[in-house]
């Protein structure tokens, strides 16, 4: 390599941009990732359409299509200047450095040196604080690109967003992006969010509230602490069924709201109009299938066959939609024909068992929610322990490993269960099988069984 080329490599390689963040798919293929950029507003009111475009101009790279990766790269330089009304400005450093790579990638080395001279003419224009690296809007898109591209470099993103608005405070989106990120971890069980992050997520509303979607968090935290959210949630719903439908618009957040903290019944009604408003929206049909699966497995006895019927239309629709779907999809498939038809359930399990791409965080999903089945819908304990240990046994902390492992516990806990003591009867062993798996996986299987947190959905 010439000393030429040699310098025009070491000039790339320091760009900050989708070319040098290591992206990998991981456990998402670049197909689904593409989904989930379709599934985010693209109208012109978006501030994150300029992040939106560069990333889709990544994909499309990698994918093997560098003419279409050049016209979004180039799309997202005209939404960056509109939507800031500028030709030039720091929000621009990624979208250059893109352009110069794929360009150099393309052969085109004399248009590199054109997006390298303007990146280095943005970086002198427009320093970073000297004791700060990159600049806070480099770390803003970064910080956004890893929860869409890497949702295992979530954390990593929370730092980049904390640093950026440490740098640059006035910046609403990223704090609000920042708090909705830092609430992740919580979604599942948010009765347990920290003090400091809930005045976090109010700060948020407060300062940014026509963010739809960190309003309908904050409501839904506060009803976890036992307020009375009714009138504010209403009024909420009412807003987002205005608005277009996307993933961050609130309207999965206000569904989740109602059904698990007001009334299943509402948070249909809601599905409803959303359905109405809406029908193509493949977000909108995930989220209702939500709500009528809820509605399933609340009632007593024989569920209403309309809502069984329309929970199963709903679930095949996302999945018809979703082709690379995660398992969750079709696994709720499978659980809503427990109702109806459990060979239809049986078969779609084993279609997923037979599955040979799934990356071990789905395995194990997958193996907890089939234990359950193989427990409580076709009475076979001891299958049931067996993938209970299956799923306990993958490397990877979880609320499905949380869940299996307390199962586990519990066949070992003298108790009142006569499913228990049956399945104990049957197999006088499988206290002892456990007790050595649990034992070899470093698990004290003496500590006491809480109560299990929720449900997955």
């Amino acid at each position: 390599m010439s000393t030429s080329n040699q310098s025009l490599e070491n000039k790339l390689e320091a760009l900050q941009c989708h070319f040098t963040w290591n992206l990998y798919p991981g456990s998402r293929s670049l197909t689904v990732i593409q989904h989930i950029l379709e599934d985010i507003a693209t109208d012109e009111g978006n501030v994150w359409l300029g992040h939106i475009y560069n990333l889709q101009g990544f994909i499309q790279y990698k994918l093997g299509s560098s003419e279409e990766a050049l016209n979004i790269f180039r799309r997202a330089t005209k939404i960056f200047q509109h939507l800031k009304n500028s030709d030039e400005g720091p929000w621009l450093m990624v979208n250059f450095g893109n352009l110069a790579w794929l360009h150099h990638l393309m052969g085109e080395d004399e248009k590199t040196q054109d997006y390298l001279s303007k990146v280095e003419a943005l970086m002198r224009k427009y320093p970073g604080p000297p004791e700060e690296e990159p600049h806070p809007e480099v770390c803003a898109e970064k910080a956004w690109t890893l929860i869409k591209f890497d949702k295992e470099k979530k954390l990593q993103a929370a730092e980049l967003f904390q640093r950026a608005v440490r740098m640059q405070p006035d910046n609403v989106e990223w704090e609000t992006s920042w708090a909705i990120l830092s609430a992740d971890p919580f979604k599942a069980y948010i009765k347990d969010m920290t003090p400091d992050l809930f005045e976090k997520v109010k700060s948020a509303t407060e300062r940014d509230p026509d963010n739809l979607y960190v309003a309908a968090l904050y409501l839904e935290a506060r009803a976890a602490k036992g307020e009375q959210i009714q009138d504010e949630a209403k009024d909420l719903a009412e807003k987002i069924l205005e608005k277009p439908m996307h993933d961050y618009c609130g309207i999965g957040r206000v569904m989740k709201l109602y059904r698990k903290y007001i009334s299943v019944d509402e948070a249909i009604k809601i599905a409803d109009e959303a359905l109405k408003r809406h029908p193509d929206s493949r977000f909108v049909k995930r989220s209702a299938a939500k709500c009528y699966t809820k509605k399933v497995f609340s009632q007593r006895g024989n569920p209403d066959p309309r809502a069984t019927d329309k929970a199963i239309r709903l679930w095949r629709e996302v999945i018809e939609v979703y082709p690379e779907c995660s398992p969750k999809e079709k696994i709720s498939l499978a659980d809503v024909h427990t109702k109806v038809d459990i060979e239809k359930a049986d078969q779609i399990y084993r279609e997923l068992l037979d599955r040979e791409d799934l990356d071990p965080a789905e395995k194990q999903m997958l193996y907890c929610r089939y234990a359950k089945h193989l427990q409580f819908i076709k009475k076979d304990y001891c299958s049931s322990t067996t993938y209970h240990m299956m799923a306990a046994e993958i490397q990877k902390e979880s609320k499905y490993k949380e869940k299996s492992v307390k199962q586990l516990k519990k066949t070992l806990k003298i108790n009142k269960d006569p499913e228990i003591q049956r399945r104990i009867r049957e197999d006088p062993e499988i206290q002892r099988r456990i007790t050595e798996f649990l034992t070899s996986l470093g698990i004290n299987h003496y500590i006491n069984i809480d109560t299990e947190k929720g449900n997955d959905m």
